[in-house]
């Protein structure tokens, strides 16, 4: 609930208030983006700059929210694994009741990890994050001829692009770079866990069976999580490094 419902409270309450709903907001956004592209001009108009600050704070707030759960997960995942690991006798049943809770508390803890990256990445380029919001659904009005002119400058690749566009395109860029960033420090956070499992898995001795299945699942599990990563690090500073070809695919479509 917090996730949900917080985070359109709290940055409704910034300068230039909130919005009812989404619908509202890409309404806004519309409207705005049309004065803005109109008026060609490098600074956002109030009614765009409204929009844009509104949701640089609402991804805020859901990325310090994500980080409290996630770090709730996490204290929550190693106190049930290490009672996993302590648990002895013919209790079986309470090891499977630990063993799967601390598989929640792991699988919950990776999911509030990629809304946290998620949401730092909005946070850090709120306007090409609401960029999706213009292209999404039909182009009524005004709307329509100016996304088919950005397409027309982003097909142009010996034209110079219009003051606009090009911040669109440098905060698209700034947005691949955010992500390339925080994956990269996933990723080596990631691959110090996988060593540190692989560790505990290789000084563990042969009878104990528990904590060395332990060890290699979330060894085989940070070490697959960090190639993951890394992948989505390197795509993001290839489109980082040359923003406008994935920007025109994405205005035509096909991103």
């Amino acid at each position: 609930m917090a996730f949900v419902v917080a985070p359109r409270l709290l940055a409704g309450r910034g300068p230039g208030g909130g919005f009812a709903d989404e619908g509202d907001l890409r309404a806004a956004l519309r409207v705005a983006f049309v004065e803005y592209w109109g008026a060609g001009a490098r600074d956002f108009p109030p009614s765009l700059a409204r929009v844009v600050d509104y949701w640089f704070r609402y991804h805020v707030a859901k990325a310090v929210i994500a980080t409290i759960l996630l770090v709730v997960l996490v204290a929550l995942g190693i106190r049930l694994w290490r009672a996993f690991l302590r648990s002895a006798g013919p209790g079986a049943g309470r090891r499977v009741a630990l063993g799967s809770a601390g598989g929640l508390a792991t699988a919950l803890a990776l999911g509030s990890l990629v809304l946290v990256m998620a949401n730092v990445q909005g946070a850090v380029a709120p306007f090409a994050s609401l960029l999706p919001m213009l292209t999404t659904g039909p182009a009524d009005g005004a709307l329509s001829p100016a996304l088919e002119q950005i397409r027309q400058q982003l097909a142009d690749a010996g034209g110079r692009p219009s003051p606009i566009l090009d911040v669109m395109i440098g905060d698209f860029a700034r947005y691949h770079t955010a992500m390339a960033v925080i994956a990269t420090i996933v990723a080596i956070t990631l691959l110090a866990l996988s060593v540190v499992s692989w560790r505990k898995f290789s000084r563990t001795e042969s009878a104990d069976q528990r904590p060395r299945r332990l060890f290699a699942s979330l060894g085989t599990l940070a070490t697959a999580l960090t190639l993951a990563t890394l992948v989505v690090a390197v795509a993001n500073t290839g489109t980082a490094a040359n923003p406008t070809p994935a920007l025109a695919a994405f205005f035509a479509g096909g991103w």
